[in-house]
């Protein structure tokens, strides 16, 4: 207990839900406040997003306040502009052939852009779509399609059955789908999920926020290694969006 005690102690965030609203800009209080929190402490990014879009969400100087930005779960790292690791895992034909089939069969059938997009070492599969850049310049609009999604995926659970109904029939060939933000699934390698990045904190204690630990959530798998390792300095935070986080952070902070 008394090694455990000394170690230093990382925080580790994931990004859309947690540290931002889904897809979208820092909130500028918060940015600020955060920038501040990373000065003091030994922050780490873990998200199902690439590094562009992470970028663009935290801002430059967030961004490169982190130890480690742990990109597409895991499978593309950096320490600040440095790409340190890198996973060329594709999908296959047969992957891409069921996800195209699961996009006709569902009964949501509004549609703004990319539904299947392949990032290093992992996939994100959306019913709705990611969204052509015109469709984002009327973010109005553009939100709107997002929250009837996921009003529609709370009712129909479409997300989880997807995921259940990919695993079922990849899961022995090495690959599973996790129910990831607030309308994609993300596709990759068992085992190349968010929990591999344990390795890198065998001497630090952790503390990880995140807004989908739930069973069958991206957020899920690292939350389950933190757990493995019995560390009982370590804890996770399931949040219920970047809010949540904000008024935990300045709670620490204050104590």
């Amino acid at each position: 207990m008394g090694e455990q005690m000394n170690k230093s102690l990382a925080y580790i965030f994931d990004v859309d839900g947690t540290l931002t609203p889904s897809r979208t800009l820092m909130d500028p209080e918060f940015s600020k406040f955060f920038y501040e929190f990373s000065t003091n402490n030994n922050v780490y990014i873990v998200t199902g997003s690439d590094k562009y879009k992470t970028v663009e969400q935290l801002g430059e100087v967030n961004y490169s306040m982190a130890k480690k930005a742990y990109q597409c779960s895991g499978n593309d790292v950096y320490e600040g502009d440095k790409s340190i690791y890198s996973n060329d895992w594709k999908i296959s034909e047969e992957v891409r052939t069921f996800l195209e089939e699961m996009l006709d069969e569902s009964d949501f059938k509004k549609r703004i852009g990319k539904h299947i997009d392949e990032r290093i070492g992992l996939c994100n599969f959306s019913v709705l779509g990611r969204g052509t850049e015109s469709a984002k310049e009327d973010r109005e609009q553009y939100d709107k399609d997002r929250l009837e999604y996921q009003e529609f995926d709370k009712k129909t659970n479409e997300r989880d059955y997807i995921c259940r109904k990919f695993n079922r029939r990849f899961e022995y060939k090495g690959i599973v789908s996790q129910v990831a933000g607030s309308t994609g699934i993300d596709i990759m390698q068992v085992g190349a999920d968010k929990g591999q990045i344990i390795k890198d904190f065998d001497d630090m204690n952790i503390y990880f926020f995140g807004d989908m630990m739930q069973p069958g959530g991206n957020d899920e798998p690292l939350k389950n290694a933190i757990i493995k390792r019995n560390n009982s300095n370590d804890k996770c935070y399931q949040v219920n969006g970047w809010e949540q986080t904000f008024s935990l952070l300045k709670a620490m902070n204050d104590s």
